[in-house]
């Protein structure tokens, strides 16, 4: 009990020592020149939301945690959940008092019981993006506290999880990088950094309270597969979110810049330091629960440090800033936030790229899991089809070049560019994806755990068997998802929100890519899923979804109004079509891109409509042959 009260005690001990000393070596905490909020408000401000911050992260790290190593209906898993209620209590009732605090600090404003001050922070509450988020992020906790609570099971651990993943969505949003030039990168290196901290520290203090646990050596070895994860993309987020503000190497030298070096360090010999002496100890011969004990101690202490440093460096100015209210020189910077590209070129169609680090680190992360399930198969002996390995390959190339080139350049300028990353995302990338059998890779490549816990293979086959998954997946119900998704998405306000909001965006690429996903997997049928319908009635369901997608295409070029005509029709380009013209170029590219693709598919479920064919000749064969041909 006192090790692990040593655990926690070191995480806010070093954190609140971090943000002491990172304010005062960057002097962030001075009083400010006009409506300076007091001195108790500039240092308890970021203090308390350190506090949130370690409670939200002992949230999801115990949620995550449990989901990923416990066993079903252990002693484990309960205390767990209470844990993780009371930590999602902590983070609400620090929440509410950063949420005061940042108010006070925003505004000068004294905390006052009258009407003014109530109206202000009502105000702040409901029409300020600040004060939206953070609210937001408050309702997540208290409904993650409810869910903690009443769950009993994995299933539900898992659910609560993903809602206490999802109120870190709004901090995000937030982020002392989120109103940068480059505000798309903001927000996925905030979201990013979120995820694998709170994972790597929150997955860490739970572990320290497992330690009496028998099975304490097989939850530390789970936990370090988590924290291997989570330090790779702390490592890529945080580059990423520093590259945004020190655009400079003479920057580095700055006070601001000093601060990153510390927290890069600071969290390179975190990974360093406790991977190597993790794998030492939890690889002995004789593993030693106090050696264990006494790292994590340490790991946790420094993690609290680079807690209370970033606390420090949100409340710093940066030495040079890409902050924007919008560059006015052109009406597409002040829709987008960014100056119009030049015109787009037949090179351009090669060279361009705009990074979204979300999708390069998903793209990065399926290649390398698919990979090393096929090395982990030839290993052993068993074979695995290279073209499937190739075809899965491919697809993700197209996916990358979809997500971080020259269409995620232009589709915010030209409704043809983006028209053309929608087919080939919902219709190009899954043909090539499906064929590569991600999840009969995985249920070849993984062990079965033995112990009612679920890792990544027992996942998956509880959500591929789900009835939700068998609906989605049934392959009348995905053809129509697949051809109703055109006229929802583009004929209600979904299609202003994915394109004037970044959330937006990432939710129409995920809502896509799993719609084409799911009616290709409903034809082609490798992967497990629901009962195979006929072969005949596949290529109908084709056809038919080709027909709505020609008519669809057609409508728009044909039609005389734009779509978005305040952003389409407002970008003030001088170079390409315009603007209902380029919209008409879209209709055609509805129309005609998702020909190859529909060919490529009618080839593939022939093929396996005369194999299957095939084989039902000879098994009839061999069993006439065994009747001595009486049928």
């Amino acid at each position: 009990m006192n090790r692990r009260l040593a655990g926690v005690i070191s995480v806010y001990g070093f954190a609140a020592l971090a943000v002491w000393a990172g304010l005062s070596f960057t002097k962030g905490n001075s009083a400010l020149v006009i409506g300076d909020p007091g001195e108790l408000v500039r240092w308890a401000q970021p203090i308390v939301q350190t506090i949130k911050n370690l409670a939200m992260a002992m949230t999801v790290g115990s949620l995550v945690l449990a989901a990923w190593a416990f066993s079903e209906n252990s002693e484990s898993l309960t205390r767990s959940l209470r844990r993780a209620s009371l930590a999602a209590n902590v983070w609400l009732v620090s929440g509410l008092a950063h949420f005061l605090l940042t108010y006070l600090w925003v505004t000068g404003s004294e905390l006052s019981g009258g009407t003014s001050f109530g109206a202000g922070l009502w105000q702040f509450a409901t029409e300020i993006e600040l004060g939206q988020s953070l609210v937001m992020s408050l309702v997540f906790a208290a409904v993650t506290s409810f869910i903690a609570l009443l769950s009993s099971s994995l299933r539900s651990t898992l659910f609560a999880a993903v809602f206490a993943l999802a109120g870190l969505v709004p901090l995000a949003l937030i982020g002392h990088a989120a109103g940068t030039a480059g505000h798309d990168m903001a927000v996925n290196s905030m979201g990013l950094h979120l995820v694998a901290v709170t994972i790597w520290v929150g997955g860490l203090i739970e572990l320290g309270f497992q330690l009496r646990s028998e099975n304490w050596l097989a939850l530390a070895k789970r936990y370090s597969t988590l924290a291997l994860f989570a330090f790779g993309l702390t490592a890529i987020s945080g580059v990423a979110a520093a590259a945004l503000r020190i655009v400079d190497v003479k920057y580095l030298f700055t006070q601001w810049g000093i601060l990153v070096i510390v927290k890069a360090v600071v969290l390179i010999t975190l990974g360093i330091f406790g991977a190597f002496y993790r794998y030492r100890v939890l690889n002995a011969a004789a593993p030693s629960k106090k050696s264990f004990g006494i790292l994590a101690t340490v790991e946790l202490a420094l993690m609290g440090a680079a807690f209370g440093i970033g606390a420090s460096l949100s409340r710093s100015a940066p030495p040079s800033t890409n902050i924007k209210l919008g560059d006015t020189s052109s009406p597409a910077a002040i829709l987008t936030g960014s100056p119009l590209p030049p015109e787009l070129t037949f090179e351009r169609w090669f060279t361009s790229y705009k990074i979204d680090l979300v999708w390069l680190v998903i793209v990065l992360l399926a290649t390398a899991l698919y990979l090393f399930g096929v090395y982990r198969l030839k290993k052993r002996g068993d074979e695995w089809p290279i073209g499937r390995t190739i075809s899965w390959l491919l697809g993700m190339g197209l996916l990358l070049w979809i997500t971080c080139g020259p269409l995620n350049v232009y589709e915010q300028y030209l409704f043809s560019v983006h028209m053309l990353a929608h087919m080939i995302l919902t219709m190009g990338v899954p043909v090539l994806l499906v064929p590569g059998a991600p999840v009969t890779l995985l249920l070849r490549a993984s062990e079965a755990r033995k112990d009612e816990s679920r890792g990544l293979r027992e996942w998956v086959l509880w959500a591929v068997h789900t009835p939700w998954a068998k609906l989605v997946s049934n392959p009348i119900f995905a053809a129509i998802n697949f051809a109703a998704s055109l006229v929802i998405f583009y004929f209600t306000p979904l299609f202003s929100w994915s394109t004037r909001d970044h959330l937006g965006h990432e939710w129409m690429i995920v809502h896509f890519l799993i719609t084409g996903y799911l009616f290709v997997q409903s034809l082609v049928s490798i992967d497990p899923g629901p009962d195979k319908i006929p072969f005949l009635m596949r290529l109908m369901l084709l056809i038919g979804t080709l027909a709505f997608h020609a008519f669809f295409g057609l409508s728009l070029m044909s039609g005389e109004g734009l779509l978005l005509a305040d952003w389409y029709g407002s970008m003030g380009r001088t170079w390409g079509e315009s603007p209902i013209a380029d919209q008409q170029t879209g209709g055609a590219i509805a129309w005609g891109v998702g020909e190859l693709p529909a060919a490529v598919l009618t080839i593939i479920v022939s093929i396996q409509w005369f194999r299957s064919d095939a084989r039902d000749a000879k098994r009839l064969d061999r069993a006439s042959d065994r009747s001595g041909n009486k049928d």
